[in-house]
C-alpha cells in the first residue's frame, strides 16, 4: 500500500485518469484505475479491504457512476467514494452526497481541494479500518491486557513483568490512584504460564470489615445469619491462577494475621468448617499508601509485608510519563470510538492541552475525560470545546515564576481538585468522578484542601 493509501479512479476518458493518477501519486497514494463501473465492481470484489477511497465520474458508458456508489454503499459501505461530474449532473452529485457520499467536484476539480478531501475520505476509511480489528480483539475470548506506553518507565516495568511473570512469587505493585495497578496485574497473570487459570480480583476498599473475611474464605451454609447456603470464597475461587488484592493498606490487622497464616501453610477453611482447603494461587497487591510507613506507624504487619513485597513493582504518575499520554489518548479514543459508533480524531489544540495537564486523577481521570469527549463531539473531530473547563483553566494559567513553576506538584493537584470541586458547586460525589478517583480517595484529598 502507498504511503498514504490505496485510491481507486473510475473514468472512461484515459486523460482524466492519467492527469489525477500522476498528481495523486505525487501525494504518496497508490493508484488503481478502471475504465468503467463494470471493471471498479471486480477491483472492489477483489481487494475492498485495501481500497482506502473511490474517485468516480458519474456519466459512463454502461452502468453510471451512481449505479457504482449504490453497489459501494451496499457490498462495501466503509469505502467512501468522491465523484466527478459535469454540469449537466450537478443534481445527481448532490442527490448522491445526500445518500452518503462523501464528496463531488466539478470537472476539471480544484485539484488542491480535492487532495485536501480526498486526505479526509481516507482518513476516515483508516480509521474505521482500526475499529473493525479493534472490534475483532475485543469479542475474541482471548482478549489479553496490555500496557500503553513507550517512556522508559514503562519499558522497566515491562522488563520486570516479562523477568517474574511465571514465577510464584508474590508481587506487590505501588502507586497513585488510577494509575492502572489492576492493569499491571492482569498482564502479569495473562502473559503467564497461569493465563489459562482465573485471575480474581478483591478491592480490599470495597468491603466493609465484617463482610471482608466471608468474602475472601467463603462459608459454609449456616455459619452465620444469613448464610442460607454454602458460598465460595475469593482465596478458593482463585484455585492455581492468581489473587489480586487491590489496596491491600486498606486491610485491618486481624485479617492481615489471616491471610499471612493462608500464604504460610498453602490452606484454609471456609467459615463454619473444620476442612482443610488446598489453595495455590500466586498472590499480587497493589496498595496507593507507603506500606513501609504503615509498618513503621504499626498499622500494617512487618511480617505480611516482606511476604507479599517479594517482588515490587513502582508505577508512575502520569505526569511524570507525559510522553505516554498522546498514545494511551489513541488506545482510549479508539474504544470509545467502537462504543459510539464514531470515527473521530484529536484537534492539536485539545491534544496540547491533554498533555499539558498535570493528571491528579492519572490514566482512570485521563479515560473518563477521553469517553466524555467522544460522547460530546458532534463533528469528526475533539476540539477544546469538548474538555472539561478546569482542564482549560489550567492550561490557561501563566508559567511565570510567580505561578505553576515555582508551585510543587502537590499545590497544582490540590488546586485542581478545589477547582473541580467549585465548578461541581460542591457536589462531592460528582468531583470524584470527574476527576476519576474513589469517592474515598477524594475525600482523603478534601481533608488537605479543607483541613478544619
Amino acid at each position: 500500500m502507498g504511503l498514504n493509501g490505496r485510491v481507486l479512479i473510475v473514468d472512461d476518458e484515459p486523460n482524466a485518469i492519467k492527469v489525477l493518477s500522476a498528481i495523486l501519486s505525487e501525494e504518496g497514494y497508490e493508484i488503481s484505475t478502471a475504465s468503467n463501473a463494470e471493471l471498479a465492481m471486480s477491483q472492489l470484489e477483489a481487494s475492498s479491504r485495501s481500497i482506502d477511497a473511490v474517485i468516480t465520474d458519474m456519466k459512463m458508458p454502461g452502468k453510471s457512476g451512481m449505479q457504482l456508489f449504490e453497489y459501494v454503499t451496499e457490498s462495501h459501505p466503509d469505502v467512501p467514494v468522491i465523484f466527478l461530474t459535469a454540469y449537466g449532473t450537478v443534481d445527481s452529485a448532490v442527490q448522491a452526497v445526500t445518500r452518503g457520499a462523501f464528496y463531488y467536484f466539478i470537472k476539471p476539480p480544484d485539484y488542491v481541494k480535492l487532495k485536501s478531501i480526498l486526505a479526509r475520505a481516507v482518513e476516515q476509511r483508516q480509521l474505521k479500518r482500526e475499529l473493525e480489528e479493534l472490534k475483532k480483539r475485543i469479542a475474541s475470548e482471548h482478549v489479553q491486557p496490555f500496557i500503553v506506553g513507550t517512556s522508559a518507565q514503562m519499558h522497566r516495568i515491562v522488563e520486570v513483568i516479562d523477568a517474574v511473570k511465571d514465577s510464584g512469587s508474590s508481587v506487590l505493585i505501588s502507586g497513585e490512584t488510577g494509575t492502572g495497578k489492576e492493569l499491571l496485574a492482569k498482564t502479569l497473570h495473562f502473559t503467564s504460564s497461569r493465563r489459562d487459570k482465573p485471575f480474581v480480583a478483591v478491592n480490599c476498599a470495597a468491603f466493609p470489615r465484617e463482610l471482608m473475611e466471608s468474602e475472601f474464605f467463603g462459608s459454609e451454609k449456616g455459619a452465620f445469619t444469613g448464610a442460607v447456603s454454602a458460598r465460595v470464597g475469593k482465596f478458593e475461587q482463585a484455585g492455581e491462577g492468581t489473587l489480586f488484592l487491590d489496596e491491600i493498606g486498606e486491610l485491618e490487622l486481624s485479617l492481615q494475621a489471616k491471610l499471612l497464616r493462608v500464604l504460610q501453610e498453602r490452606e484454609m477453611e471456609r467459615l463454619g468448617s473444620n476442612k482443610k482447603i488446598k489453595v495455590g494461587f500466586r498472590l499480587v497487591c497493589s496498595t496507593n499508601r507507603d506500606l513501609r510507613a504503615e509498618v513503621e506507624n504499626g498499622n500494617f504487619r512487618r511480617d505480611l509485608f516482606y511476604r507479599i513485597n517479594v517482588v515490587h513493582i513502582g508505577v508512575p504518575p502520569l505526569r511524570d510519563r507525559s510522553s505516554d499520554i498522546p498514545i494511551i489518548i489513541s488506545d482510549f479514543l479508539s474504544e470509545f470510538c467502537l462504543k459510539e459508533k464514531k470515527v473521530l480524531r484529536i484537534s492539536e489544540e485539545a491534544m496540547e492541552a491533554m498533555t499539558g495537564y498535570s493528571w491528579p486523577g492519572n490514566i482512570r481521570q485521563l479515560r473518563n475525560i477521553v469517553e466524555r469527549a467522544v460522547v460530546l463531539a458532534k463533528k469528526d473531530k475533539i476540539t477544546l470545546k469538548e474538555l472539561p473547563e478546569e482542564m482549560l483553566q489550567a492550561a490557561k494559567e501563566p508559567a511565570g515564576p510567580v505561578a505553576s513553576s515555582q508551585k510543587t506538584l502537590k499545590e497544582l493537584e490540590l488546586e485542581t481538585v478545589r477547582s473541580v470541586l467549585e465548578e461541581c458547586k460542591g457536589n462531592k460525589s460528582k468531583a470524584a468522578k470527574l476527576l476519576g478517583i474513589s469517592r474515598k480517595a477524594f475525600y482523603k484529598k478534601l481533608k488537605e484542601v479543607q483541613p478544619f
